[in-house]
């Protein structure tokens, strides 16, 4: 299918395109429709807002949303972090999916069939349809001809198996992004309600209005805490657990560990080098001399050989003085070499001519398309190969056929690019990695400092003393994906949450390195424990004591002068501030001063005002109002307005705060 192909040639990267659609996962009737399949297994991943969601849920919804980047990337490379932020993200969808919909049940509210007709197919379909670049034209904007032609190839009936798997490939993309359109517009439409439900009136309007134009000039004397030494005050223990209890909610947490690990690099011995130094050397003649070069560099290479066209710009940086020197001709090669942990040696194939770096497609109207259909600009790497090579093989203006899964599709070559020289170059290329004696040596070694080292404690004096890096890892979450930037560590974290304090665990791979893990610290509770809180707690308390001994000394205070006499500070002004202001002149930033001072009688003295960097004495002048009248509309429509962008933010965020929720992915991943 023509269109399947231009989604994964022209395709955005899914994660950063759909913002909010991301949260737009449904997994349909075919899920909740208590199929064989889906009743398997009753292991609940989680609950969401009542909703029971089994892992065969859950699995369901990481592969489509897997598929679905696949197609909209052209790529299969799904990596290690990847793989975590598309995992992340299902559950995210499946989270918003359930708690938004309940609420949504609760008022009746929902999408109708003729809403999400028309928000899908009608004369303007929602943006998350246009942002389709399947759907462009040549321009780069969203063409409604192309979005009618894919629907239409969807109706087609399959002959062959490739035309079911392409066509049911079609039609669950389709699918996911008429869910996706659901369910952003459902959250469009609730959110949209609640921003109308707080709406600004006349008095909101006339307090923005004053806030934003009313200022003082504020003139004030500020004692730093840190100009009081820590020896003039005394903080008990009773004071740091009297700010504890109060601030106790700042300190909540999840169920955490915290673990120590020790690395051992896998890397490769000298022995290793040398063998593959020694296998390189054996075979150097044969790629130099030998026809069937492909068969020695696909036997023996870490790069294949695969017949590709080399321009300048494509070309290995290291071989392009080589194979586009003047002088290099066909069957040339450089001298062995070693870089990177990499012995190479390059052989010059073909070299001499011209080529076009990409073609312009059109798919030319038969069968189903009614209209002819600008696919745009391809290089061969984006194209597959009964495509790819006709179209950049044939002269502009040709037209050619090929049999797909759809049957057979005519193309025409509107336009290629200017032919630039080309070379075809193969490399025999080696990265010294350790061989399997060197890997079961250095496993060992990790083996045996397991046995020497059978607790945290040992573990960490141990590294030291043999110079080992010993990371510590602080609060692990049970549903954390990976520890820092070790490769494949979550079974690491699921090991922590199974371990004894003070355990230390079995050899765990990790990428390129072998890891052991000691846990160091097991916290169960709702909160973090004041003894993990105790330094910030006694900079608080202390800072507490210090505004009463500054403000003791104030109390008798009648002028800024005096103020500044007794404090050897001085008088600062900080000018216009308003309501709207954080930051109080030179003083930093401090909210409660300025609201402070906003609430006095111009030309009388402050109290002893308590802020983050110290304490205050203040006066201030007259309040000053910038010209310009009242518009009370254009003030209430700028606030709803300002309503309506944050409302869609924050009601996402309650609502999922508020759900009930179970989360037990940590058993299944």
């Amino acid at each position: 299918m023509a269109t399947l192909q231009s989604i994964r040639n022209h395709g955005t990267i899914l994660l950063v395109v759909v913002g909010v659609a991301m949260l737009a996962f449904i997994l349909g009737d075919f899920l909740n429709s208590g199929s064989s399949f889906f009743n398997k297994s009753r292991e609940n991943v989680a609950e969401i807002a009542g909703h029971q969601v089994h892992y065969t849920e859950y699995e369901a919804a990481k592969e489509q949303l897997q598929e679905v980047y696949k197609i909209e990337t052209g790529s299969s490379d799904i990596n290690e972090d990847l793989t975590i932020q598309l995992r992340n993200q299902a559950w995210q969808m499946m989270l918003m999916n359930y708690t938004l919909r309940e609420q949504a049940e609760k008022i009746g509210m929902d999408v109708t069939a003729d809403e999400l007709s028309d928000l899908c197919i009608g004369a303007n379909p929602h943006q998350l349809i246009q942002q389709r670049r399947a759907f462009y034209d040549e321009t780069g904007n969203f063409n409604r001809s192309a979005l009618v032609n894919f629907l239409n190839s969807l109706a087609q009936e399959p002959t062959s198996p490739e035309q079911v798997e392409s066509l049911n490939q079609a039609k669950n993309y389709w699918m996911y992004w008429e869910k996706a359109v659901n369910l952003t517009y459902l959250q469009e439409k609730y959110t949209d309600l609640l921003s109308k439900m707080i709406t600004a009136n006349k008095l909101d309007a006339k307090y923005a209005f004053d806030s934003r134009n009313t200022t003082v000039d504020v003139q004030y004397v500020q004692q730093p805490y840190y100009a009081v030494a820590d020896s003039l005050v005394t903080v008990t223990e009773s004071d740091l657990k009297k700010l504890y209890n109060e601030n106790k909610n700042q300190y909540k947490q999840t169920p955490n560990r915290s673990i120590e690990y020790v690395s051992f690099p896998i890397i490769p011995s000298a022995e290793d080098y040398a063998d593959v130094e020694k296998l390189l050397k054996s075979i150097e003649n044969d790629f130099r001399t030998k026809e069937d070069v492909a068969a020695i560099v696909n036997s023996n290479s870490d790069i294949l050989y695969d017949g590709r066209d080399y321009s300048i710009e494509t070309i290995p940086a290291e071989y392009k003085d080589f194979a586009f020197n003047k002088k290099t001709k066909k069957g040339d090669c450089t001298e062995l070499s070693f870089a990177n942990d990499t012995y190479s040696i390059a052989r010059v194939m073909d070299c001499g001519y011209t080529k076009s770096d990409s073609v312009k497609l059109v798919l030319v109207a038969n069968g189903e398309n009614t209209e002819d259909v600008e696919l745009g600009w391809f290089k061969a790497s984006d194209l597959q190969k009964n495509i790819a090579e006709p179209a950049f093989n044939s002269k502009k203006g040709a037209t050619f056929t090929v049999a797909n899964g759809m049957g057979e599709q005519t193309f025409k070559i509107v336009d290629k690019s200017q032919a630039t020289p080309k070379v075809k170059l193969a490399i025999l290329s080696r990265k010294v990695t350790a061989s399997s004696k060197t890997y079961g040596t250095l496993y060992n070694q990790a083996k045996q400092f397991i046995v020497a080292n059978s607790n945290a404690d040992s573990l960490h004096q141990a590294a030291l003393a043999q110079g080992l890096s010993a990371t510590p890892v602080y609060a692990l979450n049970e549903n954390s994906d990976k520890i820092n930037d070790l490769k494949n560590s979550r079974p690491i974290v699921r090991w922590a949450f199974e371990a004894k304090d003070g355990q230390v665990s079995d050899v765990f791979e990790c990428g390129d390195q072998f890891v052991v893990a000691a846990l160091t610290e097991v916290n169960d509770s709702e909160y973090r424990s004041m003894e993990s809180v105790r330094a910030e707690l006694v900079i608080a308390a202390t800072n507490n004591k210090k505004a009463d001994y500054i403000a003791n000394q104030l109390n008798d205070i009648t002028t800024l002068e005096e103020a500044a006499t007794l404090l050897g500070a001085e008088v600062k002004t900080a000018e216009s501030i308003s309501l709207s202001s954080y930051r109080l002149g030179a003083a930093g930033v401090e909210p409660a001063v300025i609201g402070a001072a906003l609430a006095m009688e111009a030309n009388t003295l402050s109290t002893p005002v308590k802020g983050n960097n110290g304490v205050y004495m203040l006066t201030i002048g007259e309040k000053k109002v910038a010209e310009g009248v009242l518009n009370a509309d254009q003030e209430i429509s700028n606030l709803n307005m300002r309503t309506s962008y944050t409302i869609p933010y924050q009601a996402v965020t309650l609502i999922e705060e508020k759900a009930e929720v179970v989360d037990n992915r940590a058993r299944f991943q």
